[in-house]
This record gives structure tokens, sequence and C-alpha cells, in this order.
């Protein structure tokens, strides 16, 4: 009976990390995205509560790989990533999710779509998947790392057909 009662244990506090892990990433999302407003990118001011924020969800030692959106290591440089912007708009949605945990330890694989705006108001389709590894610190699910590999960026007006086409030749 024991062993039974260990086992149900463990299940539960995997079950229950993937339920974290599922929260966190889609509190990265919102976060990211509420540096836009109607007008735009939000003021210096505005933004800055928002990166640090962001930088929170990340353990001290992470890696934040936007592709070509560059690179940043550790909370500081995440938090300079993100008080800055090439975008004028974007609104992620994460789908698929993939979480494996392993202790204090977990990956998950993320299918995202964010339909974006460029400086000039120039809209844009961005399809793509996210890699992640997730740490348990102080008892509280952080991004170790996250990598986007972008699978296609469109203009909004000509679609995805030909950039999808290209990616699977």
């Amino acid at each position: 009976m024991e062993d039974r009662i260990q086992a149900l244990e463990a299940r539960l506090q995997r079950l229950e990390a993937v339920e974290e892990i599922r929260r966190l990433k889609a509190r990265y999302g919102e976060l990211v995205d509420s540096r836009f407003d109607d007008e735009g990118f939000l003021s210096a001011d505005r933004v800055a509560p928002i990166a640090d924020e962001i930088a929170a969800l990340f353990t001290r030692d992470a890696v934040w790989d936007g592709a070509a959106l560059g690179v940043s290591r550790g909370r500081d440089e995440i938090r300079e990533r993100f008080l800055a912007t090439t975008l004028t708009f974007s609104w992620h949605f994460f789908v698929k999710p993939n979480i494996e945990v392993d202790g204090e330890t977990a990956t998950g694989r993320w299918d995202i779509l964010s339909p974006c705006t460029m400086s000039g108001d120039r809209p844009f389709w961005m399809a793509g998947v996210e890699d992640d590894r997730y740490a348990c610190e102080d008892g509280v699910w952080k991004h170790k790392s996250m990598s986007l590999r972008v699978v296609f960026m469109s203009p909004y007006e000509r679609g995805w057909a030909k950039q999808s086409k290209a990616v699977r030749s």
C-alpha cells in the first residue's frame, strides 16, 4: 500500500508541475504581448515593470533564443531585450504543449502562432516551434532556456502558402 501511495504522489507531483509550466508559459505570452497598446509599443516607464516581470520568469542563468531576434543570456540581458522591440504589435498563441517532467527539471515543446506588426505598420504572420527547458528554482518553475525555430514569417497580405511550401521542400 505504501508503494502505491508513493507512486500516486509522484504522479500527482508531475501533473502539478506540468500545470505550473503551462501557467508559466501563458504568463510569459501575456506579459510579452502586454507591452503593446492601441498606439503601439508602450513608453519606457510603462514597459519597465513588465520587462522586470518577464525576466523574473527565467532562471538566473537562462538563455532566451529568439532566432532572428537575437539571443539573451541571463536575467539582465533578457530584461534589456524586452525593454525594446522591433515590433509595434504581437500576440502569442502557444499550442500543442508537449511537457516532460523529470524531478526538478522539465522540457517543453510548443507550437507558436503570432500575428505581429513590424515597424512601418507592416503586418505579418509568424509560426514556429519553441523548445524550452525548465527548472524548479526555490519551489517555483522557471524557464531555463527558450529557443524559437521559425517555420514561416509571411506578410499578412500574401498569406503563408508560398512560405510554407518552401519549408516543406
